[in-house]
Order: C-alpha cells, then sequence, then structure tokens
C-alpha cells in the first residue's frame, strides 16, 4: 500500500503540478496560440523531469530550466521574462507543496490512529489539495499582478533575487525536516518536529511572496507614473509655448489692423501723386507682412492654428503630404489646452508614423473636424506601417483622458496601410460658437 501511494503522490501528483505549472507559465508569457508547439516540446522534458528524485532540489532546478527553454524556445520570450515567470512558477509550486507537508505531518498522528488505510486517503487527498492550493496561487497571480510591466527589466531582479532566497530556503526547510535527514541536538537525540510551527513558515512563506509581487508592482507603476508626469510636464512646456505664440500672433494682428488705415492712406496719397512704382513697392511690403500673420491651416483657434501649422510644417519637411480641413468652434467650453493635448499627441504619432514608414508607403496625414449639433468629431489619419497590433501608449491615453473629460469617447481604426484616430467630445450648442471658416 505504502509502495502504491509514494508512486500516486510521486508521479501522478507530481506530473499534475507540473503540467499545471507549464499552462499557467505559458499564460503568465501571454503566448496562448503557442501552448501546442510548447506542450510538444515540453513532453519529453516532463519525462525526465519525473524520474529524477521526488521533491529534491535538483527536480526542481530541472523543471526550471525546462521551463525557461520552453519561454525562450516555442514560445519566443525574451530570456528575462522567461527566467522571471520560471521562477514564480516553480517558487509557488515549492511553497504549495511545503504547506500541504506540514498539514500531512500534523494530521499523519490522528489518521494512523484510526486506520492505516485512512491514513493513505488522507495522504492522497492532501496531494490533490497541494495541486488545488497551486492552481488557487496561479489564478490569483494571473488576476491581480499580471500582466507584470517586464519592459523594465533593470527592475526585474529586485523582485527575482527575494523570490530565489523564499524559494530555497523553503526547499532547504522540506529537505531537512521532511527528507531523508534526522535532527539531532547537541546530545545527538532527534529533535521532535513541530508541524504547526512549519505551517506558519510556509504560510509567510506564501505571504512574502504575494507581498513581493506587490511592492514590485507598485514600483514598476510608480516608475511608470514617474515617466508619464516627466513627459507630461515637457508637454505642457510646449504647449504654453504654442499659447504664448499665440498670444504674440494675436499682438501682431491686432496691431497690423490698427495700422491698416494709415497704410491704406500711404497708398492712396502715393497713386494720387502718380507715384505708381513706390504704391506697388508698398503694397508688396504689406502683403510680406500679412504672410507673416497667416497660418497654413485656419481653424478659428488661434492656440491651434499655431500648433498645427508647426506639426504640419515638421511633416511637410519630411516629404508627407498634408491636408488640414479642421474648423473648432471658439469661444468654446474646451480649454485650449485640451484641444493642444489632442492634436499635439494625434500629430505627433502621425508624424512618427510616417517617419517609420517604409520608401514605398504613400506618406500622408489628414487632419479634419467638423461640428455636428452638440458634437465636435476630431479625425486624424496617417500612413501606417503594420509590425503588429496597434498599441495604446501614454500619447493616446492622453487623448482618451481628455475625450472623457468632456463625455466624449476615443476610437482607432486600421486598415492597410493606413491608421485612423477618432476622438468625440461633447459640447452644449449654447456654450460654444462655430467660427467662420478661415482661408
Amino acid at each position: 500500500m505504502e509502495i502504491y501511494l509514494d508512486w500516486f503522490n510521486g508521479y501522478i501528483i507530481g506530473s499534475l503540478q507540473m503540467l499545471l505549472g507549464f499552462i499557467f507559465f505559458i499564460r503568465f508569457l501571454q503566448k496562448k496560440g503557442r501552448t501546442f508547439y510548447a506542450l510538444l516540446f515540453a513532453l519529453p522534458g516532463l519525462a525526465l523531469v519525473l524520474f529524477l528524485p521526488v521533491g529534491s532540489i535538483t527536480e526542481y532546478l530541472v523543471y526550471t530550466l525546462l521551463l525557461i527553454a520552453i519561454g525562450i524556445l516555442p514560445c519566443r520570450a525574451d530570456w528575462k521574462s522567461a527566467v522571471f515567470y520560471a521562477a514564480l512558477t516553480v517558487g509557488i509550486m515549492e511553497i504549495c507543496q511545503g504547506i500541504v507537508n506540514s498539514l500531512s505531518g500534523m494530521l499523519s498522528p490522528w489518521t494512523l490512529a484510526v486506520h492505516q488505510n485512512a491514513a493513505a486517503v488522507v495522504s492522497i487527498l492532501l496531494g490533490i489539495t497541494a495541486v488545488a492550493l497551486a492552481a488557487v496561487c496561479y489564478c490569483v497571480v494571473y488576476r491581480f499582478f499580471l500582466p507584470f510591466e517586464t519592459a523594465e527589466k533593470q527592475y526585474l531582479f529586485l523582485f527575482l533575487i527575494p523570490a530565489l532566497m523564499i524559494f530555497f530556503m523553503d526547499e532547504y526547510i522540506c529537505s531537512i525536516i521532511y527528507g531523508n535527514e534526522t535532527i539531532q541536538n547537541a546530545g545527538g537525540r532527534g529533535i521532535p518536529i513541530k508541524h504547526h510551527h512549519m505551517f506558519v513558515i510556509q504560510l509567510f512563506g506564501m505571504a512574502s511572496l504575494f507581498c513581493l509581487m506587490f511592492a514590485y508592482k507598485k514600483l514598476l507603476q510608480n516608475f511608470r507614473l514617474r515617466t508619464e508626469l516627466s513627459l507630461l510636464e515637457q508637454e505642457e512646456s510646449s504647449l504654453n509655448h504654442y499659447v504664448e505664440e499665440a498670444r504674440a500672433r494675436y499682438e501682431k494682428t491686432k496691431s497690423f489692423r490698427h495700422d491698416i488705415k494709415n497704410h491704406i492712406t500711404v497708398v492712396k496719397d502715393l497713386l494720387q501723386n502718380g507715384k505708381s512704382e513706390e504704391a506697388s513697392a508698398y503694397i508688396g511690403d504689406l502683403a510680406d507682412m500679412t504672410a507673416e500673420l497667416s497660418l497654413p491651416c485656419g481653424t478659428g483657434n488661434p492656440v491651434a492654428d499655431i500648433l498645427v501649422g508647426n506639426k504640419l510644417g515638421i511633416a511637410k519637411s519630411m516629404g508627407t503630404n498634408v491636408d488640414c480641413s479642421l474648423l473648432l468652434p471658439y469661444p468654446c467650453p474646451v480649454r485650449d489646452i485640451d484641444f493642444c493635448i489632442i492634436l499635439s499627441n494625434a500629430l505627433d504619432n502621425a508624424i512618427h508614423a510616417c517617419r517609420d514608414a517604409g520608401s514605398d508607403t504613400e506618406k500622408f496625414i489628414r487632419l479634419s473636424g467638423r461640428v455636428q449639433g452638440d458634437f465636435v468629431l476630431l479625425e486624424v489619419e496617417n500612413s501606417f506601417q503594420k509590425k503588429g497590433p496597434a498599441g495604446q501608449g501614454t500619447g493616446l491615453s492622453n487623448i482618451k483622458a481628455v475625450a472623457e473629460k468632456y463625455q466624449g469617447a476615443m476610437s482607432i481604426k486600421t486598415q492597410g496601410n493606413s491608421f485612423l484616430l477618432s476622438v468625440l467630445l461633447v459640447i452644449p450648442q449654447h456654450e460654444a460658437s462655430i467660427p467662420r471658416q478661415i482661408g
């Protein structure tokens, strides 16, 4: 009976634990589509692991290396992510097994006192409990702690080193307490094992692992927020520059409008005195002055005019075809800074996409916008070289935040070599004025 029991717990339960860890390891890497190929790769390795001494450090190390190989080869994950999630998977498995070993030690005196078969049944149930407990822990990690932002891989070892320490300490405790070695005092006498103490230590080990994951995730979130804050500060500085430039242009326009009567008088006098050449030269100077005050895209919003003109000028210098048919309500309850956040991020993304597009791709940026009732719809369409699914970075997140601020929405759409960003804002008609189209 004991032989069959050891075989069941060692091979059947061991196989279930390793297959469970393998499945969740693939899910942690977010490579579900490669599960079949990874399984073909893993089966020979799992068979090899099962022939190693059950519960030994060698078995866990070989299994960890097998997971890393699966992550790098068939799953094509980077090696740091593979090491990270392999250590996490095996660490949880080891601690869950240690918790069940402590429970087994606590229950053994009671079950043996009842009947030997009762002890065997309890041992089988505890083996199944180890698998179930590991499954619960994996689900908790997948639900609440993933996806870890492994893009910040320079901080990965801040979690990995203490996690490995917990794993090796737990393995050492299990090998001493539940292995073949006997603990003796200075007099050579055996020291009784207090399984309930070990049970509490194992629980603290699991709690420590989850606390490490929580602290690591918060640390990465803090780094990401600091980066986003720095980007927003830079963006705010740029937008303030556009605002100041718009004010300066407004003052120039105001000054020109104030002096226009004097200019007309001068031209009239020159023509009346027969000085047509001097009048023509003077009109040419006036044309140069008005050219400096004009903008390539008249949106009706002076700040947006400056920003759009600057961005589209950069796009033109790169050989990108640009088209602007944007009309913004002014005055408007939407703050100038919010319009600038939408337009600057959208046009920056479009410029970068055109810059990354291949030489055989037509490079274009089309900016449009219209007012329909209580809604303002802004659209930016640009050429797009597809290299994977379109992600949502900080720029698009900022645009989405502004849209939601005005009870609107943002959507993105890719079709062929075209990327379309649409932003809808809700503006009550009585709070906005529709400007006359300029130019």
